[in-house]
């Protein structure tokens, strides 16, 4: 239970502290990432408009000039190219800082032009260039291209550098906030055992008395007459009422210290099922009363026999307790592919939707109603429900005043081997 609340504690302060770093992080790396692209921006604009002002008309197709490599020296040196098309997007014209082939060209044009856009971004030999397009007079249009792979590559190892600080960063974060986790536990823990060893020592101590009582009454019933022992049957009952008590805080406290050491085996939870049900057919018919069962066959999961057969008798025993007279009380147990959902409906009286929440609070009771007509403590479904949550599962309860109450109960099935 302690380690689930020190888990709990370090996913969320983790899941905090991640959105945190991201957050900061893509701030930081938005700001970044729009800095550099208006550097970029301005340059290609600056080697654009440099270009323009040493431009020539275009020759005509009919008297096409030799493309040419020229060597012009924008504001600030960069690697950087434009061509000259032509409206049949033929390339009239070429001015680079570099040699390059006519294929990159030829290439290069290839590829902004497939883009359909103005302005953009293409990979070309392992580089990474930025283009724009601009018109060329009247004839034709120009693309400037501007190689930006240090910038791609600068935004790129910024992002893994971030990854490996945010990585770093969260392990770090994992042992402090174990630690310190551990350290905040301690007194709860500490506390917690105290409040069940005092329960659990209670418990025992008052079960040998109350054992007594009940022996001394047993032996005192039989020397009065009929109309004395009316009253010691009446104290029997209240005795075995604190006995029931006392055997649920006992079992409750034992749950809470050995949550982790019981014993799991594979079984046939629909063999469990049907068995229990078919027990409890004699006090139903006692109670005026009726059961139906429906069970899937071969729901094989992974738990303790015993534990889960106490959730079925809790679950049919608070059925009994609050159903209207000559109603049926139905059982059914069905499959999916993961899970064995266990169902148990009654008509009564039901539980109003306020009372929902709280219906496996321990000692809770939902109303005056229902605690008139029942002999326990509320403690029933708290064991139900810490039975269910031992064996990873879910139990919940749907309930229409005055109609049908079903609880359900979802259980994994066995993994097959």
């Amino acid at each position: 239970m302690f380690n689930k609340l020190r888990n709990h504690f370090l996913f969320l302060n983790l899941v905090l502290i991640s959105v945190v770093m991201i957050s900061s992080f893509s701030i930081i790396y938005i700001i970044t990432y729009k800095n550099v692209q208006r550097d970029i921006d301005m340059d290609i604009k600056r080697i654009s408009d440099f270009n323009r002002s040493l431009d020539r008309p275009v020759p005509s197709e009919r008297e096409p000039s030799a493309p040419r490599d020229t060597l012009r020296v924008p504001p600030e040196p960069s690697l950087s190219f434009s061509l000259i098309l032509s409206t049949s997007y033929s390339i009239v014209e070429t001015s680079s800082f570099f040699p390059l082939e006519d294929y990159f060209y030829e290439e290069a044009s290839k590829r902004a032009l497939e883009q359909e856009k103005n302005k953009g971004r293409i990979k070309l030999e392992d580089k990474y260039w930025t283009y724009l397009i601009k018109p060329h007079f009247e004839e034709g249009f120009r693309i400037v291209f501007l190689d930006i792979t240090t910038q791609v590559i600068f935004l790129r190892n910024l992002v893994y550098t971030f990854l490996a600080v945010s990585i770093a960063t969260l392990f770090i974060i994992f042992l402090i906030s174990r630690f310190f986790a551990n350290k905040a536990i301690e007194p709860i823990k500490e506390a917690f055992e105290k409040q069940r060893q005092f329960l659990a020592d209670a418990s025992h101590e008052l079960k040998t008395p109350l054992t007594v009582m009940s022996a001394n009454l047993d032996v005192l019933s039989q020397e009065m007459d009929l109309q004395e022992s009316k009253w010691i049957r009446y104290i029997k009952d209240e005795i075995a009422r604190m006995a029931g008590l006392v055997n649920d805080l006992l079992y409750l406290a034992q749950m809470d210290y050995e949550e982790d050491k019981v014993e799991f085996s594979i079984f046939d939870f629909s063999e469990l099922a049907e068995s229990t049900a078919l027990s409890m057919e004699g006090i139903v018919y006692e109670k005026n009363m009726y059961i139906n069962y429906s069970i899937k066959e071969s729901a094989f999961i992974l738990g303790n026999n015993d534990k889960l057969k106490q959730v079925i008798i809790i679950l049919l025993e608070n059925a009994i307790k609050y159903s209207f007279s000559q109603t049926t009380i139905e059982l059914s147990l069905e499959k999916t592919n993961s899970s064995a959902i266990l169902t148990v409906s009654n008509f009564g009286d039901g539980i109003s939707s306020e009372d929902i929440p709280k219906i496996f609070d321990r000692f809770y009771k939902a109303d005056f109603s229902r605690e008139r007509k029942g002999t326990g403590y509320g403690l029933g479904l708290s064991i139900a429900q810490a039975i269910v949550k031992m064996h990873n599962g879910k139990i919940s309860v749907y309930s229409v005043p005055s109609e049908k109450t079903t609880f359900k109960v979802e259980l994994p099935l066995a993994k097959k081997s």
